[in-house]
């Protein structure tokens, strides 16, 4: 979905051509990434072959580096075969934007051997890591929804760090290789369930000090990695709204897929129980057009936030506080959006679309699953937009 008067570079239509492609194939492995609750190897294989992981990986890790635009055409193409492939490969991109930000010997450490390196995560700061003298911690804790873990060579935990007296010094993300993670067998899902985003435990596990990454400097942009001379312009992007919408692309496919789901499987249908063919009722016509413009305002809004998010990084210009909480309610909103329309079209399809091999049922329940994101609960985003709409501080730091 290209921006008006907008040349797409040749690598982002390779990219994006590839990922139609590849999501043809991955559409056959749904019903196995479901029985599996995993993401198969297979799809994780063609997406590293591709060149897939590195859309937003930047020039220094051996990734394209190319624009949050480039990420929402690749991760809504995947969805529309395997949107338990995209939700993985989506924040597995937020993770290689990450690791731009830490230090050049973590980068070493995670690429130096191979660019297409999968980096799980959870960000959030769940666990605890106790501060050494030497700038190593000891990270201990439990982090559920690890997305990808088990296809991913390392891991981002986030914890409070505490100084010796216990107080809470910072909040970090902590890197650290998947063989020294715990990896709990505990994805049992209705929404997602492809995804394998068990829990993760460590206890008293060593981490170097170049491997823990600041949130609040992360936020603010003054991170190792920006002060070791990076010379591009994406990774100076605000952190939130780029990891705000790393999870948003796959809701796009969803609702494209159910939508041409709709559109071919009413042809020729029969409404139960009335005189009437669905390609030919009233009601149905009324309801698909509701259900189109809603999914269309969701890719309006999301790709006005890659574009928001692309056009301030290439300038070099800060994003005003009131962009910021807006863009936070754009991806609450557009997720939204992509839901009811296609909550519109699996309730008008009747009870044939209940069944497990139907679209339409699993494009329901996995944008549940993705509106039920931490990140995207509408109400803490309008509240928040609220507050900075009437001159009030952030209730939050994810802004």
């Amino acid at each position: 979905m290209a921006a008006v008067g907008d040349d797409l570079s040749g690598a982002v239509a390779e990219l994006r051509q590839s990922a139609e492609a590849a999501a043809g194939e991955f559409r056959a492995r749904v019903p196995r990434a479901e029985s599996d609750r995993r993401v198969p190897a297979e799809n994780m294989a063609r997406i590293r072959e591709s060149g897939l992981l590195r859309v937003i990986q930047a020039r220094n890790c051996g990734g394209h580096e190319l624009s949050m635009r480039a990420h929402l055409d690749v991760i809504s193409a995947i969805a529309e075969g395997c949107s338990s492939t995209a939700w993985v490969l989506g924040v597995m991109h937020a993770h290689s934007w990450m690791m731009a930000h830490f230090p050049g010997e973590a980068r070493e450490d995670v690429y130096g051997a191979d660019p297409d390196t999968m980096v799980s995560a959870v960000i959030a700061p769940r666990g605890k890591a106790v501060l050494n003298g030497d700038g190593s911690c000891s990270v201990s804790g439990f982090w559920p929804f690890g997305s990808g873990c088990e296809h991913a060579a390392w891991m981002l935990l986030g914890a409070e760090v505490l100084d010796s007296s216990g107080d809470v010094v910072d909040l970090a993300d902590f890197l650290v290789p998947t063989s020294d993670v715990d990896i709990q067998d505990d994805w049992f899902v209705a929404g997602l369930s492809g995804t394998g985003s068990c829990s993760v435990k460590v206890d008293g596990l060593s981490v170097p000090a170049h491997r823990r990454l600041s949130i609040p400097a992360l936020i603010e942009g003054k991170t190792p990695g920006m002060e070791e001379g990076y010379d591009g312009w994406l990774h100076k992007a605000e952190a939130v709204p780029v990891l705000a919408l790393c999870i948003c692309g796959a809701a796009l496919g969803l609702g494209r897929a159910a939508l041409a789901e709709f559109r071919g499987s009413v042809q020729d249908k029969p409404v139960a129980y009335t005189p009437h063919i669905h390609s030919e009722w009233s009601a149905t016509h009324i309801k698909l057009g509701e259900a189109a413009s809603l999914i269309d305002a969701a890719h309006l809004m999301l790709y006005r936030v890659a574009d928001d998010i692309d056009s301030h990084a290439r300038s070099g210009t800060p994003m005003t506080m009131e962009m910021r909480a807006r863009i936070r309610m754009d991806c609450s909103q557009g997720v939204r959006f992509a839901l009811d329309g296609a909550e519109k079209l699996f309730l008008m399809a009747g009870g044939s679309s209940l069944a497990l091999r139907s679209p339409l049922q699993q494009a329901s329940r996995d944008l549940h699953a993705i509106n039920m994101h931490g990140l995207l609960l509408p109400e803490a985003s309008a509240e928040l937009y609220g507050r900075v709409l009437l001159g009030l501080e952030p209730n939050t730091i994810l802004i």
